[in-house]
């Protein structure tokens, strides 16, 4: 509100004190807005952190506690139907472990044209994989006495219902790139919904397994779409009335370069290929809202200072790592640390044997060894001063009795 002042009448609050625009404007006098800057100094001065305080063990309850409470349902995603997403303990497992391949990888995917539903069905097309033997109404051997091939039957009213850009060259050029062995000279486009596709092959006995082989495996050949994408919902928000698409695979760099999607504002729930895709800053901002997700889709809250810790820890080396014996390993090399994490005999044995050296300056290392740990007071060396000894003295006595005159 001040730099808003400040921006549209040019006023510095500094300068003039009695400026009659904050008055005017906002309905605030100077000493209201030196009360308001003084609570702020307040606020601020109190949620600073003291020094030496176990941030670490803090973070550790505060994510730990809710989830020792929360349900073990596996699949619940709310307001989509027939979508299912990991939830609970087994999707909190999966983010702190940074598994590179997850149960529910979900792709949201906005749209250029966010208002029209014929543009997100066109851009579900795109994306999600489309096999020749959804779109063909038969596949079938023909046997003529010069040749025999497969021949395919291609369902228009299929194709134009799911919005496909589906030709029968793209058709005849997909079946090429695929790995059935087939060459152009070998497919005859006899219309715009039948092909052939013949079987190159010297002897008669070859030739028919070959067409088997063909007709068993020419449905499966992909014809449009991400190959990795299996499936793609559209889903409308009840309050924008925009469309989105929630896609269920892996290749988030693939969804973002289709056409008729923002790339700028997809999102992942793969930590690890988000990573690997947009970089450590975005997997850092995955792992934070994806605990944040789970935390409160089953009513539980946590300070967002504590998953920002989370996400620190797990990508400040530059790349995504689990909380597991693997990524502890790459943080620190502190071998009683791991020792105390997981296969302690292992962990010492190698020690031991390689020469390794600690420096005992972590927590766990501290208690095993029975030295202070730089927390709390002992994140300070306390020394005494011994360049100029005080002089001690002594309360004087009422009766001396080594005085000479008490002697005798």
């Amino acid at each position: 509100m001040i730099n808003e002042t400040r921006s549209r009448y040019q006023v510095d609050l500094l300068k003039h004190k009695t400026s009659p625009a904050i008055f005017q404007v906002n309905r605030m006098t100077t000493s209201q807005v030196d009360k308001f800057m003084e609570i702020c100094l307040n606020k601020y001065s109190r949620a600073v952190i003291e020094p030496g305080e176990a941030v670490g063990a803090i973070c550790a309850q505060s994510i730990g506690e809710p989830g020792t409470q929360m349900t073990l349902k596996t699949f619940h995603f709310a307001g989509v139907a027939s979508m299912n997403i990991t939830q609970g303990v087994p999707r909190i497992k999966e983010i702190i472990n940074a598994s590179k391949t997850i149960s529910t990888p979900i792709i949201t995917a906005h749209l250029e044209n966010s208002k029209d539903e014929e543009s997100a069905r066109l851009v579900k097309g795109r994306i999600e994989r489309t096999t020749l033997g959804e779109i063909s109404t038969y596949l079938e051997e023909v046997y003529i006495p010069d040749d025999c091939f497969i021949l395919v039957k291609l369902d228009l009213g299929r194709i134009n219902l799911l919005k496909l850009e589906v030709t029968p060259e793209i058709i005849a050029a997909c079946i090429v790139s695929s790995k059935l062995k087939i060459r152009y000279c070998d497919i005859k486009i006899h219309s715009a919904s039948v092909l052939s596709v013949s079987a190159n092959s010297s002897s008669k006995v070859s030739m028919y397994y070959r067409l088997q082989v063909l007709k068993k495996s020419l449905p499966d050949v992909t014809v449009r779409g991400i190959p990795s994408i299996s499936r793609a919902v559209i889903h409308k928000d009840d309050k924008s009335g925009s469309y989105e698409l929630l896609i269920e695979g892996d290749n988030l760099s693939g969804v973002m370069a289709t056409q008729g999607v923002d790339g700028s504002r997809c999102k992942s729930n793969n930590t690890y290929e988000v990573w690997r895709t947009l970089g450590i800053e975005a997997a850092r901002s995955t792992i934070m809202s994806e605990v944040t997700v789970t935390m409160e889709s089953h009513g539980m809250s946590i300070d967002s200072r504590h998953t920002m810790l989370l996400a620190d820890l797990m990508t400040y080396k530059g790349e995504v790592l689990g909380i597991t014996r693997y990524g502890l390993a790459k943080m620190k090399e502190s071998v009683l640390m791991l020792a105390s994490f997981e296969k302690t005999a292992e962990h010492l044995f190698q020690a031991a044997y390689f020469g390794q050296r600690d420096a005992i300056c972590g927590v766990s290392e501290c208690i095993i060894m029975g030295i202070p740990m730089s927390l709390g007071t002992g994140i300070f060396k306390l020394l005494y001063k011994a360049d100029n000894p005080p002089v001690i003295s002594l309360r004087p006595v009422l009766i001396d009795f080594h005085a000479p005159e008490y002697r005798s």
